[in-house]
């Protein structure tokens, strides 16, 4: 379950990076309205939040949260920008995810 809950927090801190970002990028290079930028300011303040709740320390869970990042981008950039990803896109993303699993969640005696 302590491993499902950190899961679960490192996508929502994902989510709110990379969707935060997004809209902060719509505003300033795509030309939308100012408050696409305030609310992404907003959601990438909560991303700054979430991972406070990890139950390891910062430098631990910042490395894993790398590859989370790492796996939730290619997600974004397939389904948002419909970028669809190669093989090698997909390898990386899958090492990646690899060794999220080995730093946060491996035995440590």
């Amino acid at each position: 379950m302590v491993m499902f809950k950190s899961l679960l927090l490192f996508v929502l801190a994902g989510f709110c990076e990379i969707g935060g970002g997004y809209l902060f990028w719509l505003w300033l290079r795509g030309g939308k309205n100012i408050w696409f930028a305030i609310v992404g300011i907003l959601i990438l303040a909560l991303y700054g939040i979430v991972p406070t709740l990890q139950p390891v320390n910062f430098g631990r869970a910042y490395a894993a949260y790398g590859g989370i990042f790492i796996v939730l981008s290619i997600l974004w950039g397939w389904l948002v920008d419909k970028v669809v990803p190669d093989k090698f896109d997909l390898l990386g993303a899958w090492i990646a995810f690899l060794g999220v699993l080995v730093i946060m969640y491996a035995p440590r005696g």
